[in-house]
């Protein structure tokens, strides 16, 4: 009797020993018939986005992610869907697409181009000094993260780059607004303006028609020695230019700039031609 019990009990054992190795196979089956699907759908993502159709394209990538999260690909899928709508321009979407892809995967070898594909949507968005400079500040931000975050990187070379035209673009905004405030003569507010661009963006191009423009309010409402102060600064680093000269101009009505005539030189070629015919 006791030995049908033990055989009993070692043929349950058996049974269920090899229903868990049944569970495990078909586990394993079935995570390499989604990842086989996931692969799929990623190729198919690829297919598209070559062919332009970046929003379904995004939509094949998202599939692949979601169907195996936990598979290397699942990451590559999620910065793919990303760029596939930045293809096409979907900066919003783009950006929400990679800030929730950096919040996923923190530790994603391929985290800097999230955060610079990031700035570049933001950068993108950058027309002129007349439009809101969120994008701008936005832009700033993030490649000044590179730097610091990444910077013995390929993306933070190009992150420096652009930060000073991003500088350019922002002081460009500063003088738009301090010519507006000159135009609705509103000098003080003119004067901060310019006084700004002097002393946070005296680097850009903007410098000499900010030391200029301030001369011309200050002689307008009568500070002429602040006036001379400040075309003096401006001639002394710059006197070579027509700002200057424009300076120069508000003191002195009858200057006018020289034109060096030059005699008309022949050119060897010209020479030569001639020659031919003496």
């Amino acid at each position: 009797m006791s030995k049908h019990i033990i055989f009993l009990f070692i043929y349950i054992i058996f049974i269920v020993s090899c229903s868990k190795d049944k569970s495990k196979v078909d586990q394993v089956l079935l995570e390499q018939d989604v990842e086989a699907e996931m692969i799929l759908a990623y190729k198919k993502g690829m297919k598209e986005l070559e062919k332009g159709d970046a929003l379904y394209a995004s939509k094949k990538f998202d599939e692949a992610e979601i169907l195996f999260p936990q598979s290397i690909w699942a990451s590559k899928a999620s910065l793919m869907s990303a760029y596939a709508l930045y293809s096409q321009n979907y900066y919003d979407d783009t950006i929400f697409n990679l800030e929730r892809h950096i919040k996923n995967y923190p530790k994603d070898k391929d985290l800097v181009y999230a955060h610079y594909l990031i700035a570049i949507c933001y950068f993108e968005q950058l027309h002129d000094e007349k439009k809101d400079l969120k994008p701008l500040v936005k832009a700033r931000e993030k490649f000044e993260y590179i730097l610091k975050k990444y910077p013995n990187t390929d993306y933070a070379i190009d992150a420096k780059w652009k930060m000073g035209l991003i500088v350019d673009q922002m002081a460009a905004k500063e003088m738009y607004i301090g010519r507006y405030y000159m135009k609705m003569e509103k000098w003080i507010a003119a004067i901060n303006r310019f006084k700004f661009v002097v002393k946070y963006y005296d680097t850009t191009v903007y410098i000499e028609e900010a030391l200029h423009r301030l001369v011309e309010i200050y002689y307008k409402i009568g500070l002429v020695e602040d006036a001379q102060k400040i075309a003096a600064t401006l001639g002394y680093n710059y006197g070579s230019g027509e700002w200057y000269k424009n300076s120069y101009r508000i003191f002195n009505k009858l200057y006018k700039t020289e034109k060096i005539t030059k005699k008309k030189k022949d050119s060897f070629i010209r020479k030569k031609f001639k020659k031919l015919f003496e």
